[in-house]
Protein backbone atom coordinates (compact mmCIF):
# COMPACT_ATOMS: atom_id res chain seq x y z
CA UNK A 1 0.00 0.00 0.00
CA UNK A 2 1.25 3.68 -0.83
CA UNK A 3 1.89 5.88 1.73
CA UNK A 4 -0.49 8.85 1.72
CA UNK A 5 1.10 12.44 2.15
CA UNK A 6 -0.87 15.65 2.59
CA UNK A 7 -2.13 17.65 0.00
CA UNK A 8 -1.35 21.21 1.21
CA UNK A 9 1.07 22.71 3.07
CA UNK A 10 -1.03 23.36 5.58
CA UNK A 11 -1.32 19.33 6.40
CA UNK A 12 2.37 19.50 5.91
CA UNK A 13 2.98 21.05 8.60
CA UNK A 14 -0.18 19.14 11.01
CA UNK A 15 1.45 15.96 9.42
CA UNK A 16 5.72 17.08 10.74
CA UNK A 17 3.95 18.55 14.07
CA UNK A 18 2.05 14.63 14.54
CA UNK A 19 5.85 13.03 13.52
CA UNK A 20 7.70 15.06 15.89
CA UNK A 21 5.59 14.46 18.80
CA UNK A 22 4.89 10.47 18.19
CA UNK A 23 1.69 10.33 19.90
CA UNK A 24 -0.47 7.02 20.83
CA UNK A 25 -3.53 7.68 18.93
CA UNK A 26 -6.46 4.74 19.68
CA UNK A 27 -9.22 4.01 16.60
CA UNK A 28 -12.28 2.43 18.60
CA UNK A 29 -13.55 0.99 15.28
CA UNK A 30 -10.91 -1.32 14.19
CA UNK A 31 -13.91 -3.44 12.50
CA UNK A 32 -14.42 -1.37 9.57
CA UNK A 33 -12.39 -1.68 6.63
CA UNK A 34 -11.75 1.77 6.15
CA UNK A 35 -10.07 2.16 9.96
CA UNK A 36 -7.72 -0.51 9.72
CA UNK A 37 -6.26 0.68 5.92
CA UNK A 38 -5.85 4.24 7.76
CA UNK A 39 -4.04 2.33 10.49
CA UNK A 40 -1.80 1.05 8.14
CA UNK A 41 -0.92 4.50 6.47
CA UNK A 42 -0.51 6.16 9.78
CA UNK A 43 2.44 3.58 11.13
CA UNK A 44 3.92 3.99 7.65
CA UNK A 45 3.61 7.77 7.70
CA UNK A 46 5.04 7.47 11.30
CA UNK A 47 2.47 9.95 12.44
CA UNK A 48 2.51 8.02 15.90
CA UNK A 49 1.74 5.20 17.63
CA UNK A 50 -1.88 3.21 16.06
CA UNK A 51 -3.57 1.20 19.29
CA UNK A 52 -6.51 -0.81 17.54
CA UNK A 53 -9.74 -2.19 19.57
CA UNK A 54 -11.14 -5.17 18.58
CA UNK A 55 -10.30 -9.27 18.58
CA UNK A 56 -7.11 -9.86 17.14
CA UNK A 57 -7.93 -12.47 14.79
CA UNK A 58 -10.89 -10.95 13.48
CA UNK A 59 -9.21 -7.98 12.58
CA UNK A 60 -6.35 -9.24 11.28
CA UNK A 61 -8.50 -11.49 8.79
CA UNK A 62 -10.35 -8.46 7.43
CA UNK A 63 -7.15 -6.52 7.21
CA UNK A 64 -5.82 -9.40 4.62
CA UNK A 65 -9.44 -9.07 3.16
CA UNK A 66 -8.94 -5.36 2.87
CA UNK A 67 -5.34 -5.49 1.91
CA UNK A 68 -4.08 -3.63 4.19
CA UNK A 69 -1.14 -5.20 6.67
CA UNK A 70 -1.28 -4.13 10.16
CA UNK A 71 1.05 -6.55 11.60
CA UNK A 72 2.99 -4.25 13.28
CA UNK A 73 -0.10 -2.37 14.77
CA UNK A 74 -1.09 -2.73 18.55
CA UNK A 75 -4.30 -4.61 19.06
CA UNK A 76 -6.22 -4.44 22.68
CA UNK A 77 -9.25 -6.66 23.08
CA UNK A 78 -11.40 -5.01 25.78
CA UNK A 79 -12.64 -7.34 27.46
CA UNK A 80 -9.14 -9.32 27.53
CA UNK A 81 -7.23 -6.59 28.52
CA UNK A 82 -5.06 -6.47 31.98
CA UNK A 83 -6.37 -3.45 32.58
CA UNK A 84 -10.27 -3.95 31.86
CA UNK A 85 -10.85 -4.10 35.75
CA UNK A 86 -8.70 -0.56 36.38
CA UNK A 87 -10.76 1.07 33.52
CA UNK A 88 -13.89 -0.19 35.05
CA UNK A 89 -13.41 0.59 38.68
CA UNK A 90 -12.33 4.37 37.62
CA UNK A 91 -15.39 4.34 35.53
CA UNK A 92 -17.61 3.26 38.35
CA UNK A 93 -15.51 5.76 40.74
CA UNK A 94 -15.71 8.54 38.03
CA UNK A 95 -19.99 7.93 37.42
CA UNK A 96 -20.94 7.49 40.87
CA UNK A 97 -24.03 8.06 41.42
CA UNK A 98 -24.73 7.64 38.18
CA UNK A 99 -23.62 4.07 37.28
CA UNK A 100 -25.60 1.74 39.90
CA UNK A 101 -22.93 -1.01 40.47
CA UNK A 102 -19.49 -1.82 39.53
CA UNK A 103 -21.04 -4.91 37.36
CA UNK A 104 -22.81 -1.92 35.66
CA UNK A 105 -19.59 0.09 34.89
CA UNK A 106 -17.93 -3.50 33.03
CA UNK A 107 -20.37 -3.59 31.49
CA UNK A 108 -20.15 0.21 30.03
CA UNK A 109 -16.50 -0.15 29.34
CA UNK A 110 -16.53 -3.32 27.42
CA UNK A 111 -18.14 -0.82 24.79
CA UNK A 112 -15.09 -0.03 22.81
CA UNK A 113 -15.78 3.80 22.70
CA UNK A 114 -16.03 3.53 26.07
CA UNK A 115 -12.81 1.89 27.02
CA UNK A 116 -11.08 4.24 24.43
CA UNK A 117 -11.80 7.16 26.07
CA UNK A 118 -10.73 5.32 29.52
CA UNK A 119 -7.56 5.01 27.82
CA UNK A 120 -7.41 8.78 26.85
CA UNK A 121 -8.81 9.57 30.72
CA UNK A 122 -5.99 7.61 32.08
CA UNK A 123 -2.76 8.80 29.63
CA UNK A 124 -2.96 4.88 28.18
CA UNK A 125 -3.44 6.83 24.78
CA UNK A 126 -3.03 10.36 23.90
CA UNK A 127 -6.22 10.89 21.68
CA UNK A 128 -8.97 9.09 20.16
CA UNK A 129 -10.33 9.18 17.00
CA UNK A 130 -14.08 7.57 15.68
CA UNK A 131 -17.50 8.26 13.90
CA UNK A 132 -16.87 6.56 11.14
CA UNK A 133 -19.28 4.11 12.33
CA UNK A 134 -21.01 5.56 15.24
CA UNK A 135 -23.32 8.81 15.78
CA UNK A 136 -21.49 12.18 16.75
CA UNK A 137 -23.79 11.42 20.10
CA UNK A 138 -21.93 7.60 20.47
CA UNK A 139 -18.28 9.08 20.59
CA UNK A 140 -19.59 12.26 22.09
CA UNK A 141 -21.13 10.29 25.01
CA UNK A 142 -18.41 9.14 27.18
CA UNK A 143 -16.21 12.05 26.09
CA UNK A 144 -18.39 14.10 28.23
CA UNK A 145 -19.34 11.37 31.05
CA UNK A 146 -15.25 10.54 31.09
CA UNK A 147 -12.94 13.54 30.01
CA UNK A 148 -15.45 16.85 30.36
CA UNK A 149 -14.34 20.38 28.99
CA UNK A 150 -10.59 21.21 29.45
CA UNK A 151 -10.01 23.80 32.70
CA UNK A 152 -11.60 27.61 31.91
CA UNK A 153 -13.53 26.09 28.89
CA UNK A 154 -17.19 26.22 29.18
CA UNK A 155 -18.26 24.01 26.33
CA UNK A 156 -17.38 21.58 23.23
CA UNK A 157 -17.86 23.09 20.11
CA UNK A 158 -16.43 21.88 16.66
CA UNK A 159 -14.72 23.39 13.71
CA UNK A 160 -14.12 22.21 9.72
CA UNK A 161 -10.59 23.44 8.46
CA UNK A 162 -11.41 24.62 5.28
CA UNK A 163 -8.95 24.53 2.52
CA UNK A 164 -10.03 26.95 -0.47
CA UNK A 165 -8.37 25.93 -3.64
CA UNK A 166 -6.87 29.28 -5.82
CA UNK A 167 -8.78 31.37 -3.01
CA UNK A 168 -7.02 34.84 -3.21
CA UNK A 169 -8.34 35.96 0.49
CA UNK A 170 -8.33 36.67 3.08
CA UNK A 171 -6.40 39.80 1.02
CA UNK A 172 -3.96 40.66 4.26
CA UNK A 173 -3.11 36.76 5.00
CA UNK A 174 0.75 35.48 4.01
CA UNK A 175 0.68 34.40 0.69
CA UNK A 176 0.69 30.43 2.27
CA UNK A 177 -2.23 31.14 4.35
CA UNK A 178 -5.10 32.64 1.78
CA UNK A 179 -7.77 29.78 1.14
CA UNK A 180 -7.44 28.51 4.88
CA UNK A 181 -10.19 29.05 7.34
CA UNK A 182 -11.76 27.21 10.67
CA UNK A 183 -15.34 27.82 10.35
CA UNK A 184 -17.43 27.86 13.93
CA UNK A 185 -19.31 26.50 15.01
CA UNK A 186 -20.62 24.14 11.95
CA UNK A 187 -21.57 20.93 14.04
CA UNK A 188 -21.83 21.35 17.90
CA UNK A 189 -23.86 24.17 19.51
CA UNK A 190 -27.33 24.92 17.48
CA UNK A 191 -28.11 28.45 19.38
CA UNK A 192 -25.34 29.24 21.58
CA UNK A 193 -25.54 32.26 23.47
CA UNK A 194 -22.96 35.08 23.55
CA UNK A 195 -21.39 33.73 26.42
CA UNK A 196 -20.88 30.45 24.50
CA UNK A 197 -20.06 32.03 21.16
CA UNK A 198 -17.18 33.96 23.02
CA UNK A 199 -16.08 30.72 24.13
CA UNK A 200 -16.06 29.17 20.32
CA UNK A 201 -14.23 32.14 18.83
CA UNK A 202 -11.20 32.14 21.89
CA UNK A 203 -10.78 28.26 21.52
CA UNK A 204 -10.81 28.48 17.42
CA UNK A 205 -8.35 31.11 17.36
CA UNK A 206 -5.97 29.22 20.10
CA UNK A 207 -6.61 25.84 17.24
CA UNK A 208 -5.42 27.93 14.45
CA UNK A 209 -1.88 28.52 15.88
CA UNK A 210 -1.71 25.65 17.87
CA UNK A 211 -2.68 22.99 15.33
CA UNK A 212 -2.27 24.81 12.02
CA UNK A 213 0.70 26.96 13.04
CA UNK A 214 -1.52 30.40 11.70
CA UNK A 215 1.39 33.15 12.43
CA UNK A 216 -1.97 35.24 13.90
CA UNK A 217 -5.14 33.69 14.42
CA UNK A 218 -7.95 36.54 13.25
CA UNK A 219 -11.44 35.73 14.87
CA UNK A 220 -14.36 37.36 12.96
CA UNK A 221 -18.01 37.46 14.70
CA UNK A 222 -19.91 37.23 11.94
CA UNK A 223 -23.46 38.74 10.97
CA UNK A 224 -25.45 40.51 8.57
CA UNK A 225 -24.59 43.72 9.96
CA UNK A 226 -21.50 45.43 10.17
CA UNK A 227 -20.90 47.78 12.93
CA UNK A 228 -24.56 48.65 13.75
CA UNK A 229 -25.49 48.43 10.46
CA UNK A 230 -28.37 47.00 11.37
CA UNK A 231 -30.11 46.33 14.28
CA UNK A 232 -31.92 43.19 15.61
CA UNK A 233 -31.89 41.17 18.76
CA UNK A 234 -29.05 38.35 17.53
CA UNK A 235 -27.15 41.31 16.12
CA UNK A 236 -26.95 42.47 19.71
CA UNK A 237 -25.85 38.48 20.46
CA UNK A 238 -22.96 38.94 18.33
CA UNK A 239 -22.19 42.39 19.78
CA UNK A 240 -21.97 40.97 23.21
CA UNK A 241 -19.88 38.28 22.12
CA UNK A 242 -17.04 40.06 20.41
CA UNK A 243 -17.12 41.98 24.27
CA UNK A 244 -16.94 39.37 26.28
CA UNK A 245 -14.51 37.23 23.68
CA UNK A 246 -12.15 41.08 23.97
CA UNK A 247 -12.46 41.01 27.95
CA UNK A 248 -11.43 37.29 28.39
CA UNK A 249 -8.64 37.14 26.17
CA UNK A 250 -7.38 40.55 24.74
CA UNK A 251 -4.37 39.10 23.19
CA UNK A 252 -6.51 38.06 20.74
CA UNK A 253 -7.31 39.49 17.55
CA UNK A 254 -11.31 39.22 17.63
CA UNK A 255 -13.76 41.44 16.38
CA UNK A 256 -17.31 42.13 15.48
CA UNK A 257 -20.01 42.00 14.57
CA UNK A 258 -18.67 41.73 10.56
CA UNK A 259 -19.99 40.62 7.70
CA UNK A 260 -18.66 38.40 5.35
CA UNK A 261 -17.13 40.56 3.26
CA UNK A 262 -15.91 43.15 5.30
CA UNK A 263 -13.81 40.23 6.94
CA UNK A 264 -12.52 39.10 4.13
CA UNK A 265 -11.69 42.02 1.26
CA UNK A 266 -9.69 44.80 2.60
CA UNK A 267 -11.26 47.72 0.55
CA UNK A 268 -14.72 46.28 2.09
CA UNK A 269 -13.17 46.17 5.38
CA UNK A 270 -11.81 49.94 5.22
CA UNK A 271 -14.85 51.53 3.87
CA UNK A 272 -17.28 49.14 6.83
CA UNK A 273 -15.18 49.00 9.48
CA UNK A 274 -12.06 51.26 9.31
CA UNK A 275 -9.60 50.51 12.40
CA UNK A 276 -10.75 47.07 12.48
CA UNK A 277 -7.58 44.61 13.73
CA UNK A 278 -9.88 41.87 11.71
CA UNK A 279 -11.33 43.19 8.68
CA UNK A 280 -9.54 41.78 5.52
CA UNK A 281 -7.77 39.22 7.96
CA UNK A 282 -10.05 36.80 9.37
CA UNK A 283 -9.03 33.14 9.08
CA UNK A 284 -11.43 32.14 12.12
CA UNK A 285 -15.05 32.35 11.09
CA UNK A 286 -17.21 32.18 13.79
CA UNK A 287 -21.00 32.10 12.75
CA UNK A 288 -23.82 33.18 14.91
CA UNK A 289 -25.68 29.88 14.84
CA UNK A 290 -25.62 26.03 13.70
CA UNK A 291 -27.35 26.76 10.64
CA UNK A 292 -25.25 29.51 9.11
CA UNK A 293 -21.82 27.69 10.23
CA UNK A 294 -23.20 23.77 8.69
CA UNK A 295 -24.82 25.45 5.57
CA UNK A 296 -21.58 27.52 5.17
CA UNK A 297 -19.19 24.87 5.42
CA UNK A 298 -20.96 22.54 3.01
CA UNK A 299 -21.27 25.43 0.00
CA UNK A 300 -18.11 26.16 0.24
CA UNK A 301 -17.02 22.43 0.23
CA UNK A 302 -19.30 21.93 -3.10
CA UNK A 303 -19.19 25.20 -4.37
CA UNK A 304 -15.25 25.86 -4.47
CA UNK A 305 -14.60 22.91 -4.58
CA UNK A 306 -12.42 23.10 -1.06
CA UNK A 307 -11.38 20.66 1.54
CA UNK A 308 -13.29 20.22 4.26
CA UNK A 309 -11.60 18.39 7.21
CA UNK A 310 -14.31 17.78 10.14
CA UNK A 311 -15.85 17.83 12.38
CA UNK A 312 -12.95 18.82 14.77
CA UNK A 313 -13.69 18.99 18.19
CA UNK A 314 -12.19 21.53 20.75
CA UNK A 315 -13.08 22.06 24.33
CA UNK A 316 -12.62 19.17 25.64
CA UNK A 317 -9.51 18.43 27.92
CA UNK A 318 -7.84 15.88 26.23
CA UNK A 319 -8.30 14.87 22.57
CA UNK A 320 -11.00 12.90 21.24
CA UNK A 321 -12.27 13.39 17.83
CA UNK A 322 -15.53 12.79 15.89
CA UNK A 323 -15.65 11.84 12.23
CA UNK A 324 -18.07 12.25 9.52
CA UNK A 325 -19.70 8.58 9.35
CA UNK A 326 -18.92 9.12 5.08
CA UNK A 327 -15.24 9.19 6.36
CA UNK A 328 -12.37 7.69 4.02
CA UNK A 329 -9.06 6.22 4.92
CA UNK A 330 -7.35 9.15 4.27
CA UNK A 331 -9.82 11.39 6.33
CA UNK A 332 -8.67 9.05 9.41
CA UNK A 333 -5.31 9.84 8.94
CA UNK A 334 -5.54 13.62 8.73
CA UNK A 335 -7.77 13.84 12.00
CA UNK A 336 -5.54 11.25 13.50
CA UNK A 337 -2.55 13.67 13.03
CA UNK A 338 -4.66 16.87 13.79
CA UNK A 339 -5.56 14.65 17.19
CA UNK A 340 -2.18 14.20 17.62
CA UNK A 341 -0.91 17.59 17.68
CA UNK A 342 -3.94 18.47 19.61
CA UNK A 343 -2.38 16.37 22.16
CA UNK A 344 1.15 18.11 22.15
CA UNK A 345 -0.51 21.63 23.00
CA UNK A 346 -3.49 22.47 26.05
CA UNK A 347 -5.94 25.15 26.02
CA UNK A 348 -4.13 28.50 26.65
CA UNK A 349 -0.96 27.55 25.25
CA UNK A 350 0.84 29.26 22.70
CA UNK A 351 3.77 28.25 20.46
Amino acid sequence: MAVVAPKNPIMEGVWAKAREGQKRIVLPEADDERTLVAAEMIEKADLGTVVLLGDKDKLNQMAKEAGASIDNIEIIDPIKADKFDEYAEKFFELRKGKVASIDDARKIVEDNLYFGTMMVKVDDADGMVAGATHTTPDVLRPAFQIIKTAPGISLVSAYFAMLVPDCQYPDLAPEEEKGFFLYADSGGIPDPSAEELADIAITTCETIENIFNAKKAYGAMLSFSTKGSASHPRVDKVINATKIANEKRPDLAIDGELQGDTALVQRVGEKKAPGSTVAGRANCLIFPDLDCGNLNYKLTQYLAKAEAYGPLLQGLDKPINDLSRGASAEDIVNVSAIVAVKAMVPYGKRD
